[in-house]
């Protein structure tokens, strides 16, 4: 069964705190909020001004000095793989709390949307790193895996609470879940075609009596 802590190992990368992890001296609770205070000024402001954005522009954003982030995140490439990394940790966290439910179908469902939900939000991002010739899928192999773990977990739950039909299998969810991941990225869909489009998915996906 996935677990929160099964993601500890995913995420230590080429990043300065990955670094830490890796030799034993894990960040003390101020820089670990600045690190993720400068995660989501850095998403912030590459969003709104791509390439272009500065690192100081960036450090204004987060309230944070310069120097704060150039000890977290050496070059500006460290910067744009670990904002991929956390995105992804934070939906793997979440998957792990979503597993304590009591309702396990709209855990199953939840996740499902929410994965769809960041595939707009990511399109951004990733055609931000793209340009700047980094492969967002480079050491992402672990984190994959984790994520296919995860939703397992959560079939597996909801199908024994009957909230979702028995002989729907990993391989067919897994390439719905794809289609509808670079539909809703590629085309970037509103909140309405969303919620239509996943409607009638879901609706596949529970029991017809």
């Amino acid at each position: 069964m996935f677990r929160l802590k099964d993601t500890e190992q995913l995420f230590r990368m080429s990043t300065s705190q990955g670094k830490a992890l890796s030799e034993g001296r894990p960040l003390r609770a101020d820089a670990r909020r600045n690190r993720a205070r400068v995660l989501v000024a850095a998403e912030t402001v590459l969003a709104r001004e791509g390439l272009g954005a500065s690192m100081r522009a960036i450090a204004q954003e987060a309230g944070v000095g310069l120097g704060t982030i150039y000890r977290h995140f050496p070059t500006q490439e460290d910067l744009y793989e670990a904002i991929i990394v956390d995105r992804a940790q934070r939906l793997l966290s979440q998957a792990a709390a979503l597993l304590e439910a009591e309702d396990a179908g709209a855990a199953f469902f939840g996740f499902l949307t929410d994965i769809v939900v960041d595939a707009t939000r990511r399109k951004g991002m990733a055609d931000v790193l793209a340009d700047a010739g980094i492969d967002i899928k480079a050491g992402m192999s672990e984190a994959s895996s984790a994520m296919r773990e995860a939703i397992q977990s959560l079939l597996t739950r909801a199908q024994q609470s009957g909230a979702v039909r028995e002989d729907l299998l990993m391989p067919e969810l897994l390439a719905l879940l794809s289609a509808l991941y670079m539909a809703a990225e590629r085309n970037q869909w509103n909140v309405e075609l969303r919620a239509r489009t996943l409607a009638i998915v879901f609706d596949g996906c529970r029991p017809h009596h």
